[in-house]
C-alpha cells in the first residue's frame, strides 16, 4: 500500500483528531440529555445511548466503504486523493480560525436547520416512547444516521483525507483500517454516555465543551493542515 509504514499511524491519529469533534460532542450531549429526561431511568439511557453510538458507527463505516469502492473501482482514486488532500487543508485553515474568532465568519458545522430538525425529531421520539414503545429502537436507529448525515461538513474532512490516502491502495487493506478508524471515533461517545451513567449532568458536559471547543477545534486544523501538506508531498508533485 502507499505510504504502508505511515498509513496506520495517520488512520490511528485522524480518527482520534475526529473524534474530539465539538460537533460530535454537542449534539451528543442534547441526546444525552433527552434520553435522560424521557427515559428517567440510567439504564435505559445507557441501552440507547450505546445503540446511538453502534448506529454511528455503522452509518460512517459504509459511507467510507461505499466512497471508497467508487474512487478505486472507477480509477478516480489519484483525482479523489488531491481533492481529500486540498479540502483537508482548507478544512484546518477554517478550524484553526475557529480558535482565534470562534463562529465568526465560515465556520464548519453542521447543516443549516440540522439543529432544528434533531430537536423535532427527538421531540417524536418522545411521544412515539409513550404511544408506541415497539417502534422506539428503530427511531433512534433512524436518528442515528441522520445525525451522521448532517454531521457530515463539521466532521467529514478528517475521515475524507484518511479515505484518499487510502485510496491509493487495495480496498481489501482499506477495510480493517476503516474499522479501526470508526471503533477509535466513537470511543469519546462511549466515555460521554458513561460519564451520564455515572452521575455527571449534561449541563456540565456541555459547560466542558463550551471551554474547549476552541482548542479542540485547533487541534483538529493543525493536524488537518499537516495531513494535507503530507499528502501532497508524499506524490511529489512538479509545478
Amino acid at each position: 500500500m502507499f505510504g504502508e509504514e505511515l498509513t496506520l499511524p495517520i488512520v490511528i491519529a485522524a480518527a482520534v483528531v475526529d473524534s474530539i469533534n465539538p460537533c460530535v460532542f454537542g449534539v451528543l450531549i442534547f441526546l444525552i440529555a433527552f434520553m435522560t429526561r424521557m427515559f428517567k431511568s440510567p439504564k435505559k439511557m445507557l441501552v440507547f445511548g450505546l445503540l446511538y453510538s453502534a448506529v454511528v458507527y455503522i452509518t460512517y463505516l459504509l459511507l467510507g466503504f461505499g466512497i471508497l469502492k467508487i474512487a478505486i473501482s472507477t480509477g478516480f482514486a489519484t483525482t479523489f486523493y488531491w481533492i481529500a488532500a486540498l479540502i483537508a487543508i482548507a478544512a484546518g485553515l477554517f478550524e484553526i480560525k475557529d480558535y482565534f474568532w470562534y463562529g465568526k465568519g465560515f465556520s464548519l458545522q453542521i447543516i443549516p436547520g440540522g439543529g432544528d430538525r434533531i430537536k423535532y425529531y427527538t421531540s417524536k421520539i418522545e411521544k412515539l416512547e409513550r404511544n408506541n414503545p415497539v417502534l422506539l429502537i428503530l427511531t433512534t436507529a433512524l436518528l442515528g444516521v441522520f445525525v451522521v448525515l448532517v454531521e457530515l461538513p463539521c466532521t467529514g474532512a478528517p475521515y475524507l483525507a484518511v479515505l484518499g490516502l487510502l485510496s491509493k491502495g487495495a480496498f481489501a487493506e482499506a477495510v480493517p483500517l476503516l474499522l479501526l478508524y470508526n471503533f477509535i471515533f466513537i470511543i469519546p461517545l462511549f466515555v460521554i454516555i458513561g460519564f451520564t451513567y455515572f452521575g455527571t449532568s449534561s449541563e456540565k458536559l456541555e459547560a466542558w465543551r463550551t471551554e474547549h471547543r476552541g482548542l479542540m477545534r485547533l487541534g483538529i486544523g493543525s493536524f488537518l493542515m499537516l495531513l494535507g501538506f503530507y499528502m501532497i508531498y508524499s506524490l511529489n508533485p512538479v509545478f
